[in-house]
């Protein structure tokens, strides 16, 4: 075989593996992930009940859902939907909704991705989170109390 022919062919084999490469991963990043996950409440104060408020629940952050959970033992949660730690964590306070106390609210703010917008940019910046799957426990002023990474509802549920 002519090595020009042989290059030629290397060349080809190269550029197959290359773009199949590339289709894997842009396929994996342009694929939806669940920003907001189904079992979570809606993220506007005019679509989630009055009683969820008042009687402990996991919701999307609004300025007027945080405002609402004054008088509450109050966690944040940041996340960002890409986040592979972020979303079983997501779904397994979704579905474990009824162990929350009646007077806590865990408020999940997406605080670094595409979805983001500027009121959770401006509360992630207040609360200096530079890590996804971080948990923020405030006071009623809104000072926080204490802070940590990781973990699910078991590990939310020990420390408030």
């Amino acid at each position: 075989m002519h090595k020009g022919n042989t290059l030629y062919i290397i060349l080809v084999v190269l550029l197959l593996i290359g773009a199949g490469a590339f289709t894997i991963i842009y396929k994996n990043q342009s694929t939806p992930q669940p920003a907001k996950t189904a079992n979570v409440p809606p993220t506007n104060l005019a679509e989630v009940a009055l009683d969820s408020i008042n009687n402990g629940s996991y919701v999307n952050y609004t300025p007027e859902v945080l405002e609402a959970a004054a008088g509450q033992r109050i966690v944040i949660y940041f996340y960002a939907n890409w986040c592979p730690t972020c979303r079983p964590v997501d779904q397994e306070i979704a579905n474990r909704m009824s162990e929350i106390p009646r007077d806590t609210q865990i408020i999940r703010v997406n605080y670094n991705d595409t979805d983001t917008d500027k009121n959770e940019e401006s509360l992630a910046d207040k609360y200096g989170i530079t890590y996804q799957h971080t948990f923020v426990v405030i006071d009623q002023n809104g000072n926080e109390v204490q802070r940590w990474n990781g973990g699910g509802l078991d590990e939310i549920l020990s420390r408030i």
